[in-house]
């Protein structure tokens, strides 16, 4: 009977933190994480470069001197576009 419910009591303790990882966790996240998973490829200060931030976000951290030249879901595509365009680290140009 001692073992029946010590079974009992530990299933039950597995299923509440089941039930917390699943639908507590995601809803304690930071509300202000981005969402945005774009691949981008950037030229910035005249190199070209991949990064996942936004515009705004590589502006902030590289000057004004940034454009963005292509946006990609996957990074395999981002470093595709970018070796097709001389490799990242190469010279580009903002129009």
């Amino acid at each position: 009977m001692k073992k029946a419910i010590s079974l009992l009591l530990r299933s039950g303790m597995s299923l509440l933190l089941l039930l917390t990882t699943v639908f507590a966790l995601p809803t304690l996240a930071p509300k202000d994480m981005p969402q945005d998973l774009k691949y981008r490829v950037f030229c910035a200060n005249n190199k070209l470069e991949v990064e996942q931030r936004t515009v705004e976000q590589e502006k902030n951290a590289r000057g004004s001197n940034v454009c963005l030249l292509a946006e990609f879901d996957y990074v395999s595509d981002a470093d595709k576009y970018a070796e097709n365009h001389g490799g990242k680290g190469s010279d580009c140009k903002c129009n």
